[in-house]
């Protein structure tokens, strides 16, 4: 992964792609995941003003100074917990081929981060994007059974756009999907997008001529007669939004926010919306807990034997 032309030497370069090449064809990681480790670790390697300094006798405190140096440049905490995530992996696979018997990255502090609260649209207004009419035109269709998927199972963008027909169980109502590192989950599948998925099926073969035999499966194609790409998903969910008059911008991440806001409204079951999502930890899916403050007090006030009040 790491470029030939890179300045550093291979002390420097050889254990980075040694890691990369473990992340591609051993963890599946996607090319913007590799792309991004490579970028965070890299820059940390060039920023090392020692001139005997490697990866393999990088001391913790030679990392400390650089986070130091970062925080004083004004870096944003974001920013730096990428960086420091990144060792912690990279370390993490240095010390699993016996390359180091030490992580220097694993005490080093992050700066917290004022989380941002995901968007998403409230019920009504998702109905209103979903109600436009499919019926006399084939990428109306198309997009119907892409929006209607969307929302009712939570698909992150490349699970909506990697989905085969030969993950669909229409009998149990359920899909198949791989998402993050190659890991599958199924999930459930409404009646409203399963009957959207039907209809746009009887149009696909409309779009089947010269389709390319890795696209074959594909459940969503464009009209240039291969799998939909991620971008045109996205201009298309953003085409929809602004006909339907939402004025904010939409994006397919903002309808698996709602999916995961308004599951979360109805069950109150963190465990089975994590499940739903993919999430490998509870702590990204609790992110979701605080729309629903309002509804938990109502709930504690009618509830909980403390909280009634006494006549």
């Amino acid at each position: 992964m790491t470029p030939p032309d890179s300045p550093l030497s291979s002390l420097w370069q050889q254990p980075l792609q040694d890691f990369l090449h473990y992340l591609q064809f051993e963890r599946g990681y996607s090319s913007k995941t590799l792309d991004s480790y490579q970028r965070q670790l890299q820059q940390l390697a060039l920023a090392i003003p020692e001139a005997d300094s490697h990866w393999l006798n990088l001391s913790e405190a030679q990392l400390k100074q650089q986070i130091i140096g970062l925080r004083r440049s004004g870096a944003k905490p974001r920013t730096i917990a990428l960086k420091v995530a990144a060792l912690r992996s990279f370390y993490r696979y240095l010390q699993a081929q016996s390359q180091r018997s030490d992580n220097p990255a694993q005490y080093l502090s992050v700066p917290k981060a004022a989380r941002s609260l995901p968007k998403n649209l409230n019920v009504d207004q998702l109905n209103h994007l979903l109600s436009f009419d499919s019926q006399d035109d084939i990428l109306a269709c198309r997009d119907k059974a892409m929006l209607e998927l969307f929302y009712s199972s939570g698909l992150r963008l490349e699970e909506l756009v990697n989905a085969d027909l030969r993950d669909i169980d229409w009998q149990q109502q359920l899909l198949r999907v791989t998402g993050k590192g190659s890991k599958q989950r199924i999930v459930p599948v409404g009646k409203i997008a399963l009957q959207a998925l039907q209809e746009w099926l009887k149009q696909r073969p409309a779009f089947t001529a010269k389709l390319p035999e890795q696209d074959a499966n594909a459940v969503f194609i464009s009209k240039q007669h291969k799998r939909i790409s991620a971008r045109h998903v996205r201009e298309r969910v953003q085409l929809w939004a602004k006909q339907q008059g939402l004025n904010q911008h939409v994006h397919p991440h903002m309808l698996r926010h709602s999916f995961a806001s308004h599951m979360l409204e109805s069950s109150q079951d963190l465990r089975a919306v994590q499940e739903l999502l993919g999430h490998a930890n509870l702590s990204t899916t609790q992110v979701y807990t605080h729309l629903d403050f309002a509804h938990l007090a109502k709930v504690y006030d009618s509830a909980h034997p403390r909280a009634k009040k006494r006549s």
